[in-house]
């Protein structure tokens, strides 16, 4: 045997092999120890001592790295099981009328006529997941707090309603709604957990997977936020995660479990129920997810439970005295056991067991029938009872419970198992006969062979449903369960928006800093100050938002446990336990993640926050969108400021932070209230206005959206006798033309307007056009309430027909319409259907790219002088203005050169 001095310096497990040895003789011993136990017991017996000496080194608290895997067995032994509370053979009743309920309603759906289908497999895979839970830890609402938020696996919904028919809190006429949200109405069930489909039920949509994970992980950590800043009593609250293995492959459903470990969340259970099937295969038939998977939640910091055999498997793997069984479990891949979960007993008999004497005899004695049902962990309810149990109590760590099941379990043979199982929907009659025998449910032939296969529900008498209901009120209530016991805020009076309104006089500011200069005045309000949530992806220096450090503080519940670099500076980076802010890192995931639960506080624990999202504008709507559409069917408010906004603003990043597109992208998604403001008195407006929609009495389920610009500016005052409806509404005249004879329109948004205002002062001066500048605050609020108007206008011709705002604003103005934004065409013309005038719009279309502010507009030919051009143009179209003209201005202002523009204001740039 090689000594100490002739191997190579390696790390093994993240201990240095090279610390120096201060007592080789010791070492020796152990070693000689080892090579002994080796020889003369062998590897597998050697390998059981090493194990056993991890395991008491952690109890001692000795830092031993952990190890990447286990073996492809239960965590917990069944001697360290705990005692099981419940009526095992009530809950197994309860469990067969639920999985029947919730395959026949799925039948039921795809009936002829109506075919709108429904998965069946999923729950059956994970019923006894849930049917634990709903027995014996899931918390209700009902106790006074928020109980626990539950993430339910989004394709497991006929489950999670079938178990709410048993205690009616459904009806046979809403399972028969399932996926008929509208022809069935008020009767309708939605397809997935969708609280905006049902807000009195569902509290968290999932069902996009990858969002349920990073959903979970930001909703433990508001919890955290929200007691250590002492707003609401969250520390009986747990968080639950019931995920697909499957699912697991997205990005966010791993992206952030460093920040559950980091932070201690041992208020959160990841429950995957790994089937091993994808929806159209295996997810690792060549190799093994749980052990993947433990592996990488060991490798960021989680405590794991695996739950992969059932009790059934406990004599044979009491007699692997030499390690053998356990080598086979470990070495068989996944798509092998998939294989040995549709087949018969015989074969597992001789293709699991038969090639080593030692399994066959551990079987010998075992008929092939008892061989076909040594079944998986995550159908034994004792098993994940000592899960859950486990989890629950562990302290300093989050929690994920890797449960092997089977897709389509107990549906019968031509369902579980099977590739294609995800994609069946209907249960032929001999299915469901044998269905029905495997669940040993009182239901006859004929009422299986007649119509539509029955409902079944043992009595509201029945032990079962008193079992059910006893279960739940020792738990606080039903759950899924949504509740909104927020009450209003008072909000903040005029002087709060007072400063902004009176503009920056001289100071050059940008719309950012503006909203900044407002956020700042509303954080120090008495009433709802403390409510504000700020949130920023690593970007709060970029956004002028480090002036809140030393006030606010950034949240983190170690506190700062390091000197600051800048701890001498005004603005220096400070840490808190009750920080204010959320400094989330590089990741607009994450961050979407916590707007998302704070602006959802207001229900799932009755006290309502104000998140305030910051970020860089592109990678908002485009990087996250799927989050935003979480957040609208979450019900969630708040505020999104897409800031760096525009194609031409941030010229010198180039093409990818270049945003011409988000308003568009924003003007999707039908909860988002979206706005492009110029001026920091036009931003108090809005932001008052979403504060009184989203906060105050009759509160709206909607979120504020507003892009604003890192390019300095005057801002100005407020004009007297300012159009406030209209810039709520999304239209108003900034500045009416007082020169010229020749009449025009200019629309302009954002950072435009003042290139549309610049336009006027030329086409007065040089062509005798008097322009009138009206500030589109909202192209997008402007298409909806046309698009409403028309609507009823359709279903409504009997009554006098409605007109809409935006054609209301313009009737009457003389001359063409001139459209202008920093954003692609499309953006302004959302809004040409309902202009009166004939109309242009002027937009940066196309790919950006790095340049000079005023180069990057002459390109686009969005700037002051192209306005210019394209106001002459329709004038000349409407016979106004000679064509003549318009030659003349892309000459006198060189409009085909690039090089020739003015530069623009520098600065401001990230």
């Amino acid at each position: 045997m090689a000594s100490g001095s002739d191997r190579n310096p390696i790390i093994i497990g993240g201990l240095p092999s090279q610390v120096p040895d201060f007592d080789p003789e010791e070492t020796r011993e152990w070693l000689d120890s080892l090579d002994a136990a080796v020889d003369e017991r062998g590897r597998e017996r050697a390998r059981y001592l090493m194990l056993r000496l991890i395991e008491r080194a952690r109890e001692k608290r000795v830092a031993v790295p952990e190890m990447r895997s286990t073996d492809y067995v239960n965590t917990i032994a069944t001697k360290d099981e705990p005692f099981f509370p419940g009526n095992e053979e009530i809950e197994r009743k309860i469990l067969n009328a639920t999985r029947w309920n919730a395959a026949v309603m799925v039948s039921r759906a795809q009936r002829p006529g109506i075919g709108v289908g429904g998965h069946i497999a999923t729950f059956a895979s994970s019923a006894s997941l849930y049917d634990v839970g709903f027995n014996h830890f899931f918390r209700g609402k009902d106790g006074g707090d928020g109980g626990d938020q539950i993430f339910f696996q989004g394709h497991a919904s006929p489950g999670i309603y079938a178990r709410a028919f048993m205690l009616d809190r459904l009806t046979e006429a809403q399972l028969d709604g399932f996926r008929q949200e509208k022809s069935k109405a008020p009767d309708g069930l939605s397809s997935y957990p969708h609280p905006r489909s049902m807000p009195d039920f569902w509290e968290f949509p999932t069902v996009s997977m990858g969002l349920g994970p990073i959903g979970a992980i930001y909703q433990a950590r508001m919890n955290r936020y929200m007691q250590a800043r002492g707003i609401g009593d969250t520390s009986n609250c747990h968080v639950w995660a019931f995920l697909g293995d499957g699912e697991m492959d997205e990005p966010e459903s791993l992206g952030q479990l460093s920040l559950a470990a980091r932070e201690g969340l041992d208020n959160l259970t990841f429950v995957v129920n790994c089937n091993l099937q994808r929806l159209d295969g295996p997810v690792r038939g060549n190799g093994k997810i749980i052990q993947e998977l433990e592996s990488a939640f060991r490798g960021a910091g989680w405590n794991v439970i695996k739950v992969i055999w059932d009790r059934s498997w406990d004599p044979l793997l009491a007699q692997d005295r030499d390690g053998v069984l356990v080598n086979k479990l470990n070495t068989t891949p996944d798509g092998q056991f998939q294989t040995y979960a549709t087949e018969t007993g015989a074969y597992i008999r001789e293709h699991f067991f038969g090639g080593d004497h030692r399994l066959r005899k551990m079987v010998e004695n075992m008929t092939d029938e008892q061989i076909l049902h040594l079944g998986r962990g995550g159908h034994d309810h004792r098993k994940v009872y000592a899960a859950y149990k486990a989890a629950r109590e562990h302290k300093g760590q989050p929690t994920v419970i890797l449960a092997q099941t089977v897709k389509g379990w107990t549906l019968g043979p031509n369902f579980e198992g099977r590739n294609a199982t995800h994609q069946m929907k209907k249960l032929t009659v001999e299915d469901l006969k044998r269905f029905r025998d495997r669940l040993h449910l009182p239901i006859a032939d004929k009422e299986l062979e007649s119509g539509l296969p029955p409902y079944y529900h043992p009595g509201r008498d029945s032990e079962e449903i008193q079992y059910m209901h006893d279960r739940r009120r020792e738990l606080d209530g039903f759950t899924p369960k949504r509740v909104d016991r927020s009450k209003p805020l008072v909000l903040p009076g005029d002087k709060t928006y007072a400063t902004v309104k009176k503009g920056s006089g001289q100071q050059q500011v940008a719309s950012t800093m503006a909203f900044v200069r407002l956020l700042k005045d509303l954080m120090r309000d008495k009433e709802i100050g403390k409510r504000f949530v700020l949130i920023a992806p690593d970007e709060y220096r970029t956004f002028g938002m480090d002036s809140f450090f030393p006030s606010a503080k950034i949240y983190n519940p170690l506190g700062q446990t390091y000197e600051s670099v800048d701890r001498e500076l005004l603005l220096a980076y400070k840490e808190s336990p009750n920080g204010q802010m959320l400094h989330d890192g590089i990741s607009e995931a994450g961050c979407t993640a916590s707007l998302i639960a704070a602006g959802s506080a207001y229900a799932t624990h009755g006290e309502p926050l104000i998140p305030v999202y910051v970020f860089y504008s592109m990678f908002g709507f485009q990087r996250t969108g799927d989050q935003f559409w979480q957040m609208a069917d979450q019900l969630a408010r708040g505020f999104v400021l897409g800031a760096t906004a525009g194609r031409t603003t941030l010229t010198g990043e180039g093409l990818q932070h270049a945003d011409g597109h988000s308003q568009l992208l924003a003007s999707t998604n039908p909860a988002c209230v979206a706005y492009d403001p110029a001026f920091g008195f036009e931003i108090a407006h809005i932001v008052r206005d979403g504060l009184r929609r989203m906060y105050g009495e009759n509160a709206e389920d909607v979120f504020y959206y507003l892009t604003v610009y890192n390019e300095p500016i005057r801002q100005p005052a407020e004009p007297e006798g300012v159009d406030a409806e209209g810039i709520v509404k999304g239209l108003y005249r900034y500045r009416q033309g007082e020169a010229g004879s020749i009449p025009a329109q200019i629309l302009a948004s954002g950072v435009a307007v003042p290139w549309a205002v610049e336009a006027q002062r030329i086409l007065a001066e040089d062509w005798n056009v008097r322009a009138d500048v009206w500030s589109a605050t909202s192209w997008n609020e402007l298409r909806r309430e046309a698009v409403s108007v028309e609507r009823h206008n359709l279903l409504h011709p009997e009554e006098e027909q409605r007109v809409p705002y935006v054609t209301r604003k313009l009737q009457g103005t003389e001359g063409p319409v001139v459209a202008v934004s920093d954003w692609m065409r499309s953006v302004p013309d959302q809004i040409a259907r309902w202009v009166p005038n004939r109309y242009q719009s002027l937009g940066a279309d196309g790919f950006g790219f790095a340049d000079t502010r005023g180069a990057a507009r002459r390109f686009f030919h969005i700037d002051a002088e192209s306005i210019v051009l394209g106001v002459l143009t329709e004038l000349a179209g409407e016979g106004k203005v000679d064509r003549s003209v318009l030659k003349q201005a892309i000459d006198r202002y060189r409009l085909l050169d690039v090089a020739a523009a003015d530069p623009g204001p520098a600065g401001g740039d990230a």
